[in-house]
């Protein structure tokens, strides 16, 4: 036993004086020392320079002024890790065993570059550094990567750069990273904060089986980001390369602010339309960013959608869904974010144009830009502001700022509807579109789109328009475009034909008519008409004239013509209809009356008139008139003559 005692105390003897002897090392040689040791463990190339400090036990520890550490050789650019007053450390003895157990490691101002393969090969994937192959570089690598653990971890004012092969390069500075993992088999904590634009935007998260997590394998997620004006949850499973799935919960007080502070620029969505959100929907995230949502309940401020959608996260969204609605209110799309509409009840505002005219507040397109792609829609009802649609189906696709609603299958007004309406903000905004309309009652339609009541009737319309400015007003007074329009038996308020044409009183009544067909041009916010024909028992109609839609403004003729009076010929007497649309005047024009109905005695009292004329002269004058010639000719040549007879006489 002594002997035995004594060979250990030897043993010790020699360890200790091995120990002490590399404190009296230069300090190159200890960061070589240290380098080669992180080499080890890592698998990387490791450089150590600056002031150096190092501890061997019981834990493996380097403090430098400056380290770097290699990427993969597969890696495109740069070191994995570079920065400065950085230490860590790794249980020695843990060491010893096989696992990497990194009992701390602190940097400041670090930059850290991440790279990952669609092969599934990640930078931050090390293996054991000894023999030949200090890395595996192949899809499956030939020898099993050593269990690594980090008890703690703490960056501060980091600059963070993840590359995965196929998307967009992320990039953030003044990153600050914490990572709280007591235990090899437990779970760990981590918190982060970024400022992707102007405040912090923090990620917590914890992550379950973290050293398997680590390995690619799959494991219980909870995380939660959160920024200004809103936040995400997430309750799932999800693996390093980037694949998630599990229940999402996002709900933002303003969505804009929120989508602003994750760096995705300034974005304003309509109200009803996201503006603030409350969505919950089961998630599922691939490692190349495509994002599949189902069962999706979303709230977006007032509508709230249900149904499916497949997302690509890449660039601008790329959107393709299919969402059913109850009451869907598009009302801010026209600009008047003011409008609400409830069940049973209409929207008011100048949106809708009235006394005050159209509305002038500048509309905000800019959510156009948010995403591209196609929606298929079903709706119970749709308020598009101008338009009160009933059961809806159609298909809004959107690309690069040009959005077009199809309707495909539309009930409103007693009718059906079909077409497309457009919203481009490519370069400055403009609307359009061609609509049909099949057997629609004419007076809540025209009443909701010109605020125009006194017509009513049940027909068929189609139209195609155009129109471009930065509000309701400038577009309306740029509308331009053509249509046509049928109405069966219907009705006109404020005046009675019938009336008129016994008594050339307008003053009130109502005229009932079989038929009316017109055909319209619509130039810089002016629709003209020549061609109206309005069919009614006793006699018709026709019109022209002009309505500007821009100013809101009338001046038509109506001429209505009594069948079974003066002869064969019939009475007509046009009336004359001018002013604003809501409370026009309506006054018939006698002297046109006259002129149309009685042209022919007028021409026949004209001639009376002048034969009598011409007798009187050739009486008084003894002027003839000369075939051809006027009277007043005649008066002048007979003057002539008779000034030339006693000029004569002078030289008699």
């Amino acid at each position: 036993m002594k002997w035995i005692m004594r060979l250990l105390g030897v043993l010790l003897l020699i360890v200790v004086v091995a120990v002490g002897s590399l404190f009296l090392l230069p300090k190159d040689r200890i960061a070589k020392i240290a380098a080669d040791q992180l080499r080890k463990v890592t698998g990387r190339e490791v450089s150590i320079s600056g002031d150096v400090s190092m501890t061997f036990w019981p834990v493996l520890g380097v403090t430098a002024g400056q380290l770097e550490v290699g990427n993969a050789d597969w890696a495109k650019d740069g070191a994995m890790l570079s920065t400065s007053n950085a230490s860590i450390g790794v249980d020695a003895w843990s060491l010893l065993g096989g696992e990497i157990k990194i009992t701390n490691i602190e940097a400041q101002s670090p930059t850290i570059r991440l790279e990952q393969r669609r092969d599934g090969r990640a930078s931050w994937q090390f293996t054991d550094g000894t023999g030949e192959a200090q890395i595996e570089t192949e899809t499956s690598p030939a020898r099993k990567a050593k269990a690594v653990t980090i008890q703690q971890l703490k960056i501060t004012d980091a600059t963070l750069i993840y590359d995965a092969e196929g998307a967009d390069l992320v990039s953030y500075q003044g990153v600050d990273l914490s990572l709280d993992w007591p235990e090899s088999t437990g779970p760990a904590d981590i918190v982060a904060s970024l400022r992707p634009a102007r405040d912090k935007v923090t990620v917590e998260a914890t992550i379950d089986g973290f050293a398997s997590f680590l390995t690619g394998a799959v494991q219980p997620i909870r995380a939660r980001l959160s920024a200004k004006g809103g936040g995400v949850t997430l309750t799932g499973r999800g693996s390093l390369n980037g694949a998630v799935a599990g229940d999402m919960w996002f709900k933002t007080s303003d969505t804009g602010a929120f989508l602003g502070e994750l760096g995705l620029g300034d974005v304003t969505l309509p109200a009803n339309l996201g503006r603030k959100a409350d969505i919950k929907a089961q998630v599922t995230l691939t490692p190349d960013r495509r994002l599949a949502l189902r069962e999706l309940v979303a709230d977006l401020g007032g509508n709230t959608l249900r149904g499916a959608a497949d997302v690509t996260l890449n660039g601008v969204p790329q959107v393709n869904a299919t969402l059913s609605a109850g009451t869907l209110d598009l009302t801010s799309l026209s600009g008047d974010d003011n409008a609400q509409s409830s069940a049973g009840g209409s929207s008011t505002g100048q949106g809708s144009g009235g006394i005050d005219g159209w509305s002038k507040a500048p509309i905000d397109a800019g959510g156009l830009a948010s995403f591209n792609g196609a929606i298929a829609l079903q709706a119970d009802s749709i308020d598009l502001g101008a338009l009160k649609l009933g059961a809806t189906r159609s298909l809004l696709t959107n690309d690069r700022s040009r959005m077009v609603f199809e309707l495909r299958d539309v009930a409103a007004y007693g009718g059906k509807f079909a077409g497309e309406f457009v919203m481009n903000n490519r370069n400055g905004l403009s609307v359009g579109g061609s609509l049909k309309a099949l057997g629609v009652e004419m007076q809540p339609l025209l009443r909701d789109t010109a605020d125009l009541t006194r017509f009513s009737g049940k027909g068929d319309a189609e139209v195609s328009f155009l129109g471009a400015g930065g509000t309701v007003d400038a577009i309306m007074r740029s509308l331009r475009g053509n249509g046509a329009i049928k109405v069966g038996r219907g009705a006109i308020e404020g005046i009675d034909l019938d009336k008129l044409l016994g008594s050339f009183d307008v003053e009130g009544g109502t005229t009932v008519f079989d038929s009316l067909v017109a055909n319209f041009v619509i130039e810089a916010g002016v629709l003209r008409n020549d061609d109206l024909l309005m069919l009614l028992p006793n006699f018709n109609a026709t019109g022209s004239g002009q309505i500007n839609i821009g100013a809101q403004t009338l001046d038509y003729t109506v001429v209505p013509k009594a069948l079974r009076v003066n002869g064969a010929r019939g009475l007509a007497v046009p009336v004359r209809i001018s002013g604003p649309w809501a409370d026009p005047t309506i006054r018939p024009d006698l002297k046109a009356a006259i002129d149309l109905n009685f042209n022919a005695e007028k021409k026949e009292a004209e001639e009376r008139v002048k034969q009598k004329l011409q007798e009187k002269l050739q009486d008084e004058l003894g002027t003839i008139q000369q075939d051809g010639q006027s009277v007043e000719d005649a008066v002048k040549d007979q003057l002539e003559d008779k000034l030339k007879r006693e000029l004569l006489k002078i030289f008699d």
